[in-house]
């Protein structure tokens, strides 16, 4: 037997993935494992980075505050957290102190070393840390089991079938310094974590995410392989907080969240209104050119069409409390009419079946493609409630497809060309897709349909010559599904569209259609989301353009600007001219001085400005001002209104001059 050290030379390698399994270096493998690297840059190889930063600032926590009580510390999307119980909430000149404090256990070189414990060894080693205890006691309900805990991030402590603790060892002395219960892997030693870490906020969060819990402070950090990629990373965090669509939405004036309202249900302003209107009236008319059929359906509904969906058995938790409504009493207050519970719905599709029900289908009606700009409502909790990005009352571009079995294969293919097109069209081209497979804890149907669903599902995928990735278990309970990943102008990455192949709610709503034979048969349900909803699609097209949207979709997008009062009546007439070519365009006949309207307008991210003096009125031309500043003088009126127009009608983005 050999152990990961002896295997690997190569020293970005800091774990191994043993028999699928990742484990430690200084784990021993057999001749007979099936033993791959994972090296520090690697996905694996950065959670684990990153988690085994969380333990060295957990241990900077205890080393300065000894009385600090542990929560847990899991990696995240490019970083990681921990949880603490503490009597005073920390403070900017902490995480100082806590830096430097977490410098020195880095060079120490201190060895993380894995060590299996019985859960009562662990409760007397951790008889002082209450929210560790309280995990090993859930970690009890089974051998191995982790069902009860509150997600993946919880299951970094007690996950698997062994209870481990992770000893921080001084590789001079041998003496365990720290220790922490954890399920690991980690790297060899902190000195590995190097210097491209840095702690980058502090929060409040509750314990195991539930309010009726302790609230805990939370410190977040960022950890990379090299100082040079932290560096970047921090470069891409101030270019994502200037593109912010929170901050751009009120600069711009595009919309708010009124606290009157309530949390995560916003409101447009009139300029938001006009980019949400031409995002919808675009893809209304390419929809109406695919051969789909527009339809509506109320806010509302009784809790027995989520009850036949499934709804309320796999999404209540999702769900707004139902209303209690017809209900009837006479004049004694007995009960003469039962009342009935009221949902709002959270999704569209129990909806659409209804309407395909509604008469009898013929295979001739197939595929019946409808589409619904439909209001949904869904309770996120309030610590998950986040600008645009996450609220709980939204408009779903939701489209269902009803098609036969058959011709699934050849619908899929072309929804997912069309998702493709228009998401193109919108000004989002880099992408790649990620098949959602079956939760074997959260299903409905057989095995066998979720098999071809899924399998027809990654042929249509990999057909399309993009990039495909795997995501076990992420499906909804009805059906698997592809989802369009797409990065963004600085690299980020969304969910945007979803496709998912459905057998099971036609089973459970009994459509049916005549067959060729004359025989009933079931349709096959594609659900389809393109937007995903219209107000998260709004902030990334937001952040895509930093608020400087394409001209088609700017709420203004053309501004006369008189270098002095007299030109006003020559700009008015260009101005009036463009309006009637259905230009969204206004002069600034303002007092305020032209340079002055020049930087608002530019401030506003107006696409062009038409500046116009003395030269301008007397040979019939204007000066085109773009957003980077660059000009164009001596532009014929003529002309000018054509680039116009053709800039909005080729969906163009302007930025600088040549580029229309």
């Amino acid at each position: 037997m050999v152990d990961g050290f002896e295997l690997f030379t190569d020293r970005s390698v800091v774990a191994m993935r043993v028999n699928g399994e990742l484990r430690d270096l200084a784990t021993m493998v057999t001749p007979t494992d099936a033993v791959e690297p994972v090296t520090i840059d690697s996905a694996d190889g950065l959670n684990i980075l990153r988690h085994s930063a969380a333990h060295v600032l957990a241990q900077a926590v205890q080393t300065i505050n000894p009385a600090a009580k542990l929560g847990i510390g899991p990696p995240v999307t490019d970083g990681f957290y921990y949880d603490f119980d503490v009597a005073e909430p920390f403070t900017p000149e902490d995480v100082k102190a806590l830096e430097k404090a977490m410098d020195r256990i880095i060079r120490s070189g201190q060895r993380f070393v894995r060590r299996v414990v019985s859960d009562e060894e662990a409760r007397v080693e951790l008889a002082d840390e209450p929210y560790k205890l309280e995990l090993i006691g859930i970690k009890g309900v089974g051998a191995g089991s982790t069902t009860e805990l509150g997600g993946d991030n919880e299951s970094v402590e007690v996950g698997g079938a062994e209870l481990t603790i992770y000893d921080n060892v001084d590789p001079k002395t041998g003496e365990t310094v720290w220790k922490d219960l954890c399920r690991g892997p980690h790297l060899p030693n902190t000195r590995m974590i190097g210097n491209g870490y840095s702690l980058t906020r502090l929060a409040a969060a509750y314990w195991r995410g539930s309010e009726k819990n302790p609230q805990l402070q939370r410190v977040y950090g960022t950890a990379w392989p090299t100082k040079d990629e932290l560096r970047a990373y921090q470069a891409r965090q101030e270019e994502a907080a200037k593109r912010d669509h929170r901050k751009l939405g009120a600069e711009l004036d595009l919309f708010s969240f009124p606290e009157e309202i309530g949390s995560g249900l916003p409101v447009f302003h009139p300029r938001g209104g006009i980019i949400r209107q031409e995002m919808e009236n675009y893809s209304r008319k390419r929809h109406v050119e695919a051969g789909y059929d527009f339809v509506y359906s109320p806010h509302i509904t009784k809790s027995n069409l989520f009850e036949t969906s499934g709804h309320l058995d796999w999404y209540a938790d999702g769900m707004f409390p139902p209303m209690h409504l017809d209900e009837e009493r006479d004049a004694d207050g007995h009960v003469t009419r039962q009342g009935v519970d009221y949902y709002l719905k959270p999704m569209n599709c129990p909806f659409h079946n209804l309407i395909f029900r509604s008469s009898g289908r013929s295979y001739r009606d197939l595929p019946m493609r409808l589409f619904e700009f439909g209001s949904v409502y869904r309770y996120e909790k309030s610590g998950v409630v986040h600008g645009l990005t996450r609220v709980r009352g939204m408009t779903q571009d939701d489209a269902h497809i009803y098609t036969t079995r058959d011709n699934m294969k050849e619908e899929l293919t072309s929804t997912l060309n069309f998702v493709l097109q228009l998401l193109s069209d919108y000004g989002l081209e880099d992408y790649y897709l990620e098949l959602s497979t079956k939760d074997p804890k959260k299903f409905v149907g057989s095995d066998e349909a979720w098999d071809e669903a899924t399998q027809t599902l990654a042929e249509v995928a990999e057909a399309s010559g993009l990039e495909l990735v795997s995501d076990p278990g992420g499906a909804a309970f009805y059906g698997p599904k592809i989802s369009v990943q797409a990065r963004d102008a600085i690299g980020r990455t969304w969910q945007m569209s979803t496709i998912q192949l459905d057998f099971n709610l036609p089973e459970r709503f009994d459509l049916e259609y005549t067959a060729s034979d004359g025989s009933r048969q079931r349709p096959v349900m594609i659900h389809r989301a393109l937007f995903g909803s219209i107000e998260r699609f709004f902030a990334v097209l937001t952040e895509h353009y930093a608020g400087a949207f394409p001209v088609w979709l700017a709420p203004v997008q053309v501004v006369g600007i008189p270098v002095a009062e007299q030109y006003g009546p020559y700009l008015d007439e260009i101005i009036a001219r463009l309006k009637a070519a259905g230009v969204r365009a206004e002069v600034d006949n303002s007092d305020d001085r032209m340079q002055k309207k020049i930087r608002t307008h530019t401030k506003a991210k107006v696409p062009f400005q038409l500046i116009v003096g003395e030269e301008d009125r007397d040979n019939g031309s204007v000066s085109f001002r773009f957003r980077d500043g660059s000009q164009e003088n001596g532009v014929p009126v003529d002309d000018a209104i054509s680039r116009i127009v053709e800039s909005i009608r080729s969906r163009a983005q302007v930025t600088g001059q040549g580029q229309i």
